[in-house]
Parts: structure tokens; sequence; C-alpha cells
């Protein structure tokens, strides 16, 4: 532990997934400038070198690698790769998600399984991947997972009907739960941060709208909208040691959403 600043990263191996963009980019970015070495991945090859290129320009440490989190081989490849390229890995952020809608004429089995493949599978499968290669290294780790302030209090993002993505993120606050449980005699943190309406592309339709930008932002006690670096904070502390005692907790960062 850096006691003279535990929030510093300084010889610590982060992995971010969905690092091209959004809420993963503004991550990747956040702990490199806390001194990690950063693995920034992304199915989009394009933004995810663009991500790297920008943390080496502001003189951090970044590899980045296409990567889409719904190939189960591919996961062992990259991660493996992150480990050998740096040495240890000592930091996940699962952060790739996906949304969708179930609305009429839309095949609703295949949201369905699209969302949950994405939003929890991955999830789980790369904190498994990762928790091996943390708890080979001897020297523990940190594993923050994306929730959403809907798997904790229902609805959804999304205009039309979407019971799939609530039901995700409820089971990733779940399993960060069981992974906390299961991993922390290893020293190994598993924490959550739950997001409430972020400006990002993902959310574009929305908070781009004037009319649903302003319901968004009365709804939040603090009047407006989260900003993707604001949850990259929340994200660089819970990898910290100053966040050295918090395990299986999820972190609302909603404006004040849930507190209603």
């Amino acid at each position: 532990m850096n006691a003279a600043n535990p929030f510093r990263l300084d010889g610590r191996v982060a992995f971010v997934t969905g690092a091209g963009s959004g809420i993963g980019r503004a991550t990747a970015l956040a702990l490199a400038a806390q001194g990690a070495a950063v693995m920034a991945t992304d199915r989009d090859a394009r933004t995810v070198h663009e991500t790297a290129a920008a943390i080496r320009e502001a003189g951090g440490t970044a590899y980045s690698r296409p990567f889409n989190v719904r190939h189960a081989e591919q996961a062992v490849l990259v991660i493996g790769e992150a480990v050998e390229r740096f040495g240890s890995l000592d930091i996940l952020v699962n952060n790739a998600g996906t949304v969708g809608t179930t609305a009429p004429g839309v095949d609703a089995e295949e949201v369905w399984a699209r969302i949950l493949d994405v939003n929890l599978t991955a999830l789980w499968r790369c904190s498994r991947l990762a928790a091996e290669r943390m708890r080979a290294g001897g020297r523990g780790g940190a594993i923050v997972n994306l929730a959403s302030m809907f798997g904790l209090i229902g609805g959804g993002p999304h205009p039309a009907p979407n019971p799939a993505y609530p039901a995700s993120k409820a089971a990733v606050i779940g399993l960060t739960r069981t992974l906390a449980l299961e991993l922390g005699p290893d020293s190994i943190r598993v924490n959550a941060v739950a997001p409430g309406y972020v400006r990002t592309a993902m959310t574009a339709s929305m908070t781009d709208d004037p009319a649903i930008r302003a319901r968004l932002e009365v709804g939040a006690p603090l009047g407006r909208l989260v900003e993707p670096e604001e949850v990259a904070s929340a994200i660089a502390f819970l990898a910290s040691d100053a966040a050295a005692m918090v395990t299986g907790h999820t972190l609302p960062v909603d404006g004040g959403w849930t507190a209603q």
C-alpha cells in the first residue's frame, strides 16, 4: 500500500473491457493517470487503439487489443497476453455492456440472450479468468463490475420495454457479492458501480433529445446527468488501496436516483 497516497496505482496492471469509448475509455484514462499500466480492450479496434494512444500521449503506459467479450477463446488469449506483456494482472474492470429493446417486432428471445451473454456471462467469464491470474500472482487484486441503478430499482434505459437489461444488471450485483465471498480468502476484492444516466454514445438517443434529457435531469436530485469521468473516478477508488477493506459492495453513481 502507498501510505502517502492510497489512491495511487503505481506498479499495478489493469485490464479494462469496453475501453474504446464512454465509461470504459474514461476509466482506462483514470487508472493510467493514477499510475497503472492499462490493457485496453474493445470490440472496436479503431477506438480502443485511440484510447491507448491517448494514455501514452499523456505519459502513461498502455496497450490495446481488439476483444469481443462474447468469445470465450478470445478472453483466455487476451487476458493471458496482458499478463505476458506486463508481468501481472492486478485490476479487472468489467465495463463492456449492451442494451436493447423488446418492443413489438423485435425478437425478444434474441435480445434477451444477447444482453445476458454480454452483461452477465462474459463478465463472469472474465472475472474467473482474471481471478486465476491474480491468485497465481500471489498479491491479490481488485475486480470492479459495471452494474446499473436499474439493477437496484428496476426499469431500464430505453424508452421501449427492456426487461433483459435490469435483469442482467441485478444479476451482476448478485454475482459481485458472491465473487467477493469466494475470492476474499485470496485477497481479491470484488465490487461494482451502479451508474445512473450517463452521457455516452450508447445513451445519445435519449440524452441528445432536449425533452427526454430534461426529464432525466429532473429525476435526479442533483439535477443533471452523470459524466463518464465521474463513474471512472468511483471505479479508480474501488480499484485502489483507498478501498482496501471494501468488497461485495455496489456503489451507485447516479446523482441520487436510488436515494428516492
